[in-house]
């Protein structure tokens, strides 16, 4: 027995494990509403796959952009229009700051980092404390909460706790999902290591590591690596173009996301040969190391890949997980689900990503494409029993070891839609708290939780603003002049539909600005006003190693954000309170005021990013 330990005991309303953008979203948000928690995370930097160590760009429902007006809101959003205002050039440590500044600065909020969760207590079905060490201080943590969210990833918690958990892919006679094998396998989605190359602007060598790998075009024709170009500059046919020929232009997008030499490549995949892929995790890295470099050597020095310029720049040593255990839940997401575009009694998620389902073998699967891709029209969403572990008492679960079989995971898989699950969790947690129950007591509170995600600018499609409170739903909505409507910003969604614009746009911006003003036939106290603008969610703004895509994403914040703008209330036409907002870059904008009696709440727009009109999507009033 060790002689000297340094021992500590924290408690907290809510324990957050795995610092991903799940858990960090799950921990602001259980925060902002009030209860103390903690955010417990193994490794120095938030944002799990991405972040500077893994650097995976965050995808989601839009499904690459393909489905318009999908892309996610709230604190996700929130994180990536920050870091859009402060990062043109894609620099993932200043990402790696503006998660760690969002995390330490918010109240309510108790960062862990390098602390691992190494054990747990529980009696009966709940979950007591946890057990973590923290490297950098050599302290061992017991904390200790009544409600705990699993954001792991591998579902460590509900693991160490008991919690029932599944892996591998579930037969067609259990869901009947379309795609789903006649028979159950134990099959998953590998690990990668992605790696980033620089033009010099004259010629490189290359010389492989020792040990490095041998692959040869044969071997590689199914995985765009790069286009070889023969000695006259002529780019040279691939049995695998003849295959993207016939694709649909989801599946093709999806499949060869990464053409270009600098970037790459999420294909570089292994899964393991036992039946637990989490305790492989250290050989399938050294084999992955073998396998980057040996891609980057057959691009470099086998025939010319347009790369003789190029220059290794950096290469991850923490591979990116895409799939390990999934904890059962009170529901389990499925396929059909997804295909259905199922809206929930219960719904407070979302996703729209295709099931992308990788091949078994990963890189090693030469002759198949690197993925099988089952794309569905449209938006699903997500229940909040799928959050909720399966015969545990208080115990949450999120990430990609929610409640979903497989092939559902194929799709909810992805960070934002992680994300935006994580927001939900932290919500419902807080009211826990809010409430003196357990997760399932919450399900007496589902509207609650709805329109508490809503107000925090998260999207649940099919559900819109109800919230008795808001005081802007009764008023009479004006503009100085209206392109699109002037009311539609209490019509209770707060985002593009469809043919619906949801919002109102003023025609130009005159000298003076343009005002909204909301009226009542009588006196309200108000004290807050939240503001809803456009940050054009069908223009990516996503951090990436890819040149191309930073290309097409450009530079600086939406030119639809609105940037300039005053608040006044006013009684009698007088103003009897006013807050100027000058150069803002987010979508949700929350503008207290000491508590004062209005006939109406005028928003006066002096200037946007660079559009030409004003354009607002809700105003709630409080």
């Amino acid at each position: 027995m060790a002689i000297r330990k340094k021992q500590k005991q924290a408690a907290f309303d809510v324990i957050v494990v795995g610092g991903g953008m799940t858990g960090l979203c799950a921990a602001i948000a259980s925060a902002r509403h009030g209860a103390k928690t903690a955010l417990v995370q193994d490794r120095p930097v938030f944002g799990g796959n991405g972040s500077s160590e893994i650097r995976m760009h965050i995808c989601g429902a839009s499904n690459n952009m393909r489905k318009k007006n999908a892309e996610e809101t709230g604190i996700v959003r929130e994180l990536l229009l920050e870091n859009r205002r402060h990062n043109d050039y894609y620099n993932w440590s200043v990402w790696d700051r503006i998660l760690h500044t969002a995390a330490k600065e918010q109240e309510n909020l108790s960062m862990f980092l390098n602390t691992t969760m190494f054990d747990c207590e529980t009696e009966g079905k709940r979950v007591t404390s946890i057990k973590c060490y923290q490297l950098t201080t050599e302290i061992e943590w017991t904390l200790t909460a009544p409600v705990f969210c699993d954001c792991t990833g591998n579902g460590t918690l509900g693991f160490m706790a008991g919690a029932p958990y599944r892996t591998g892919t579930e037969c067609k006679a259990e869901f009947n999902e379309p795609h789903a094998p006649e028979q159950p396998d134990n099959e998953r989605m590998g690990n990668t290591l992605l790696f980033k190359a620089v033009n010099r602007g004259k010629p490189v060598e290359f010389v492989a590591p020792e040990g490095s790998y041998k692959f040869t075009e044969k071997q590689l024709r199914y995985r765009k690596h790069a286009d070889l170009i023969d000695e006259t500059g002529k780019k040279l046919e691939e049995e695998a173009d003849e295959l993207l020929d016939n694709m649909d232009d989801a599946t093709k997008s999806l499949v060869t996301d990464s053409y270009c030499v600098d970037y790459g490549y999420w294909w570089i995949e292994i899964t393991g040969e036992k039946a637990d892929i989490i305790e492989e995790y250290e050989d399938i890295r050294d084999e992955l190391i073998k396998c980057v470099y040996g891609v980057w050597d057959h691009i470099k020095n086998d025939g010319n890949h347009g790369a003789a310029n190029y220059d290794l720049e950096w290469v991850g040593m923490l591979p990116g997980m895409r799939e390990s255990r999934r904890l059962e839940g009170d529901y389990i997401l499925t396929e059909c689900d997804l295909i259905n575009n199922e809206v929930f009694p219960d719904a407070v998620a979302y996703g729209g990503w295709a099931a992308d389902k990788h091949v078994a073998r990963g890189l090693f699967d030469f002759d198949k494409m690197p993925s099988e891709i089952y794309d569905f029209d449209g938006l699903y969403t997500i229940p909040y029993r799928s959050f909720v572990a399966k015969d545990m008492e208080n115990l949450f679960i999120s990430g990609r070891s929610l409640s979903a079989s497989r092939l559902a995971m194929a799709s909810s898989r992805v960070m934002a839609t992680c994300a935006v699950g994580g927001q939900a969790v932290g919500t419902a947690a807080a009211l826990c708290k809010k409430y003196h129950c357990d997760p399932r007591g919450v399900m007496e509170h589902m509207k609650e939780l709805q329109q508490e995600l809503l107000k925090d600018d998260c999207y649940i499609p099919g559900y819109k603003n109800e919230d008795e409170k808001d005081l802007a739903r009764k008023a009479c909505v004006t503009a100085t002049t209206e392109k699109h409507a002037a009311a539609n910003v209490i019509n209770g969604v707060a985002r593009s539909e469809g043919e619906n614009e949801n919002c109102w746009q003023s025609c130009g911006i005159a000298e003076g600005g343009e005002t909204l003003s909301l009226r009542w036939k009588e006196t309200q106290q108000v004290s807050q006003v939240r503001l809803t603008f456009d940050p054009n969610l069908n223009h990516c703004i996503k951090l990436t190693m890819s040149s191309h895509r930073m290309a097409e994403q450009g530079t600086g914040v939406a030119p639809e954000l609105i940037r300039d703008y005053d608040v006044l209330l006013i009684r009698d036409g007088k103003t009897v309170a006013e807050k100027q907002v000058r150069g803002n870059y987010q979508r949700l904008n929350v503008i207290d005021f000491d508590a004062a009696l209005c006939d109406e709440i005028a928003v006066r727009v002096h200037a946007t990013h660079g559009c030409a009109d004003a354009r607002i999507f809700e105003v709630r009033a409080y």
